[in-house]
């Protein structure tokens, strides 16, 4: 997209307010409009779920998420468009142009991620957006998400992550997540942050930002999970929702539900206080019932009956596993699992393995362990499961096919975003080699 690197030359926000300055971006506007998504895992459920509340709503909404899974355009959105090819390519010729400008003046290089976040708030600036969603790129303090200066931010959960620039602590993690937000303003905490409760209750005191906790000051009760659909009932403040239905399947799902919810109410309080009632809750329904998010517990086939999931932190991952299994129920799975090189390869495969009799282990294109590595690994895990190794992934999606036909059985396929993308590309028929991440 961007002949630049990753990232760029130390801590960004300093040329990316010389960026968004140059490009004559509307900051207090953004900021206005906008809320921040931060967190390990959920972030872009979250989001989603919180960008179609707002579209439902009658807003004119953009959503801005990373990474993508097939295409590129996927990250930048319009009331649930993705951006033109034509669009696309006009836009980063400007901030192209522009960046050579600012980065020759400051000295410092910029990364692609930070050209991205610029080209989308000129495409929803551009686009009239009256309401945006941004998903942070890593953790919050040094993301350029935090140039958006958003008074209504979230972290939808904590995991170890990105250790060598977060910390190696979860309360190191949390803090710079929790950093997306302006001074003054309110962070939504997921669940798996409420034994941080304490330490976050003193980190935003000096900044004068408030706190909420998940399953504390936002209720959540009734919460069903099934094949059939999930719902649950939501109380916050004067806020009494009953029964609201969720799309997305996964326990972990009420969560990022309640998150998106409150997130929308806070803005909304903001900005629009004198609302109607009976508008908002019709909203809500219809935002979290009518939202879309690839790659989590996604069924991408009924024949053999086949689901992938893209998380990729250990605690993601099994929460993913519980939810697979109290929807679709324990039996007759096959398991089709690896790993990205730089994630901790064994302690996702040792939360997965121990739950399946049979499991191909093979490699993605994209940064994939060795399959073998893999192997041992499960090997060690679950010493009475039936091994098989693919030495790719469309090698892994065959061997998968003709196990579930000969067996009637059901695949999983889990371990990372990456091995489940590119699963699924090669399902369809696609090439995964082919794909294009950022």
């Amino acid at each position: 997209m961007f002949d630049l690197p990753k990232y760029g030359d130390g801590i960004c926000l300093a040329r990316m307010a010389g960026l968004l300055e140059a490009l004559g971006t509307d900051r207090l506007l953004l900021q206005r409009i906008s809320v921040v998504v931060t967190g390990s895992n959920g972030k872009g459920s979250t989001a989603a779920m919180c960008a179609g509340i707002g579209r439902a709503y009658g807003l004119r909404t953009g959503l801005f998420t990373s990474p993508h899974l097939f295409r590129f355009n996927e990250r930048i959105q319009v009331d649930g468009v993705e951006i033109d090819d034509d669009a696309l390519a006009r836009l980063k010729r400007r901030v192209e142009a522009v960046i050579a400008t600012v980065s020759n003046n400051m000295g410092e290089q910029f990364g692609a991620f930070e050209a991205l976040f610029a080209l989308a708030c000129l495409h929803f600036q551009e686009s009239g957006c009256d309401f945006a969603v941004f998903e942070a790129g890593i953790g919050g303090r040094y993301d350029p998400v935090r140039l958006v200066g958003a008074h209504e931010t979230c972290v939808t959960s904590v995991d170890y992550e990105h250790v060598e620039l977060l910390g190696n602590s979860l309360e190191l993690i949390v803090s710079d997540k929790s950093d997306a937000c302006a001074a003054g303003g309110t962070v939504v905490y997921g669940e798996n942050c409420r034994g941080l409760r304490a330490h976050l209750v003193e980190y935003n005191r000096a900044r004068g930002c408030t706190p909420l906790f998940i399953r504390d000051d936002i209720r959540i009760d009734n919460a069903v999970t099934a094949a059939s659909g999930q719902h649950f009932d939501f109380q916050f403040g004067y806020h009494d929702y009953r029964h609201l239905e969720v799309s997305l399947s996964g326990a972990f799902q009420f969560n990022n539900s309640a998150i998106a919810v409150t997130l929308f109410l806070l803005w909304l309080q903001r900005e629009q206080p004198r609302k109607a009632p009976d508008r908002v809750e019709t909203a809500i329904r219809a935002g979290l019932r009518d939202a879309r998010w690839p790659g989590r517990l996604e069924v991408i086939s009924q024949d053999p009956f086949t689901v992938i999931d893209v998380g990729h932190t250990p605690d993601g991952i099994r929460q993913s596993l519980a939810s697979l299994l109290a929807i679709h129920g324990t039996e007759d799975w096959i398991l089709v699992i690896g790993a990205s090189g730089d994630k901790k390869a064994q302690e996702i495969v040792g939360a997965l393995a121990p739950s399946f009799d049979t499991i191909i282990c093979t490699a993605a294109h994209h940064k994939g362990a060795d399959a073998q590595r893999i192997a041992a690994a499960a090997a060690r895990a679950n010493p009475a499961a039936s091994l098989r190794v693919a030495a790719s992934i469309e090698e892994a999606v065959r061997l998968a096919g003709d196990v579930a036909a000969a067996h009637s059985q059901r695949i999983y396929v889990a371990g990372g975003l990456f091995l489940a993308i590119e699963y699924a590309t090669a399902a369809r028929g696609g090439r995964p080699q082919d794909l294009h991440f950022f």
